[in-house]
């Protein structure tokens, strides 16, 4: 099989590039990144076609604070526009196309009429979904932004509509495009991997400390206020919550009304920290009203940190309640600072849900799987159905319409 890609940046898109790659599928990846940025992903350089004229200038503004909300909506949907005819001047014949969502509109159609399939990537729930619940969450806080810039919206629906099938990393995030009407056939769920080479347990929580984190937005999507209100609860000798991430506009008067004691926001910080930072917590917990899958789910879990995730996360495609960590309803403070209270007075079951995360990700095979259930998919979609004794893996170790191991 041919199969080209074109993603916004990175995101999950060049750990799908380097499965397709080792198994002779990856035909090139084209991305709104530069080279100097992308070389360290291991996709041979005569593969990589880059456009970076509009998204690196916004993404360097926007990084230091100088790019206002309404600009940056303005040069990322032109951004989305601009990079789609630029993939529909320059890409060949192939047998599939991989489009993050929101990316490949006219690029997919005119791919879809010379015989190839479609495939919409989308690593969150549906877009009107995903608009609806935070602007919810907006007006529940009393924050007076836009919750995202309509055009999007309705550019990604056309694409739902148009295109021969739709990925997303967790069961929660596919149920609510069947919601929406789209056909279930239509919406598979592929969960993440984690690059086990980069995330692994280093050290031990400390006995003495009861360390809680967070990584992510610091955002009402997040579900921050819920966690602040639970952390508050929790009674713990020398507990922290530590929060790990930029961020979001009109948060800071929001966190103001919020409990704050022993919450240290440590800001954004270098990726290769993390695994010192996952491995020496006792819980990773992602409260997030809507988070298709959080990518620090696997990667908490690679440390042997355990996790506490919404139903909204994708959690429950990784994690069984009780064993690797806990699943929680969304907004529910009460229920997630108990789960907390859980770990805070048992040692014993954070040793156990430590050692149950390690093994569960050994399972996944870091990104293996996902590659696997891909495999699979694009085999089916385009009529390919050969066997794989040259890619060294077994079609029957993964599920075309959920590779989630329960």
């Amino acid at each position: 099989m041919k199969i080209t890609q074109a993603v916004f940046g990175v995101f999950h898109h060049f750990d799908l590039a380097r499965e397709l790659e080792a198994r002779g599928h990856l035909q090139a990846i084209y991305s709104t990144f530069p080279w100097a940025r992308l070389k360290r992903e291991g996709i041979p350089r005569e593969k990589v076609k880059t456009f970076p004229w509009l998204h690196t200038p916004e993404y360097l503004l926007n990084s230091k604070g100088w790019l206002p909300r309404w600009l940056m909506d303005e040069t990322g949907y032109l951004n989305a526009l601009a990079f789609d005819d630029w993939t529909n001047r320059k890409i060949g014949e192939c047998d599939a196309f991989i489009a993050i969502s929101g990316a490949g509109l006219k690029t997919g159609q005119r791919l879809q009429r010379q015989g190839a399939k479609f495939i919409c990537d989308r690593g969150s729930t549906h877009a009107r979904f995903q608009a609806e619940i935070v602007e919810e969450e907006q007006k529940r806080w009393r924050v007076d932004q836009p919750a995202n810039d309509v055009r999007d919206t309705v550019r990604e629906e056309a694409i739902y509509a148009v295109c021969d099938a739709i990925t997303v990393p967790s069961e929660f995030a596919r149920q609510t495009y069947i919601d929406r009407g789209i056909p279930a056939e239509k919406v598979r769920a592929i969960p993440y991997g984690v690059r086990l080479e980069r995330f692994m347990k280093t050290q031990d929580a400390p006995a003495e400390r009861f360390e809680v984190l967070f990584v992510g937005g610091v955002s009402l999507r997040k579900g921050i206020p819920y966690l602040l209100e639970a952390f508050a609860r929790v009674k713990a000798p020398n507990k922290r919550l530590r929060i790990v991430g930029g961020m979001a506009d009109g948060m800071k008067p929001v966190l103001q009304r919020l409990p704050r004691e022993n919450v240290e926001f440590a800001g954004s910080v270098p990726q290769h920290e993390l695994p010192a930072i996952m491995s020496s917590s006792h819980v990773l917990v992602l409260p997030s009203i809507e988070d298709g899958f959080g990518m620090v789910i696997t990667q908490a879990l690679a440390c042997g940190c355990p996790v506490i995730g919404s139903t909204n996360t994708g959690t429950s495609d990784t994690v069984t309640d009780g064993s690797e960590g806990y699943i929680v309803p969304i907004r529910d403070a009460d229920t997630l600072a108990d789960r907390m209270q859980r770990l805070a007075d048992d040692r014993e079951l954070q040793r156990r849900m430590s050692e149950a995360a390690l093994e569960r990700v050994k399972g996944n095979r870091g990104w293996t799987r996902y590659g696997d259930a891909w495999e699979t998919l694009l085999r089916e979609l385009t009529g390919d159905v050969r066997g794989r004794k040259d890619a060294g893996s077994t079609v029957r170790e993964a599920t075309p319409r959920n590779a989630a191991e329960r």
